[in-house]
């Protein structure tokens, strides 16, 4: 008796648990190409960081990062207390550092809903024994945001992005 009730309860379980967690909504993702011109400054290439941040201002997740030597990374004092504590692989995302006076393009991935409802972009930027910018860029992301040209505050004169 207990066995065909098993047998019952079994198939009815499983099927529950598969529309539960098999139709999740999927998120659209829109490619950005996102150009960097750095200042003309001197010294050693910059370490930059792309980073998400929620209405709150909180981070969410590391878009690119700018320098691939890894031993650098606490140079980006803020960016490394989100990214130090959670150690997320981001090797897939990861370039060359920035001279002065030279640019990069780079490709970095958006989900279509952090649009138009107060996500942010961050841009931090650090160049070994000379200083640190926290919001080296910094702008809310919205649909004219991300296909236009942003000023930067430190050594980044300029970031801009475009759908591609």
């Amino acid at each position: 008796m207990k066995h065909t009730l098993v047998f019952k309860t079994l198939p009815i379980l499983v099927i529950t648990l598969f529309v539960f967690f098999g139709f999740k909504n999927k998120v659209n993702t829109t490619s950005y190409k996102c150009m960097i011109q750095m200042t003309n400054y001197t010294g050693e290439g910059a370490y930059i960081a792309i980073s998400l941040l929620n209405p709150d201002g909180t981070y969410e997740k590391t878009l690119y990062i700018q320098g691939d030597d890894d031993e650098w990374y606490s140079d980006i004092t803020e960016w490394w207390k989100f990214h130090g504590k959670i150690r997320a692989d981001i090797d897939a995302i990861t370039g060359a550092t920035i001279s002065g006076g030279g640019r990069t393009i780079s490709v970095i991935q958006i989900d279509d809903d952090k649009i138009d409802v107060g996500y942010k972009i961050r841009f931090e930027s650090a160049v070994e024994d000379q200083e640190y910018y926290k919001d080296d860029v910094e702008f809310e992301l919205t649909s004219e945001s991300v296909k236009s040209k942003v000023d930067g505050n430190g050594f980044i004169r300029y970031v801009r992005i475009i759908p591609q």
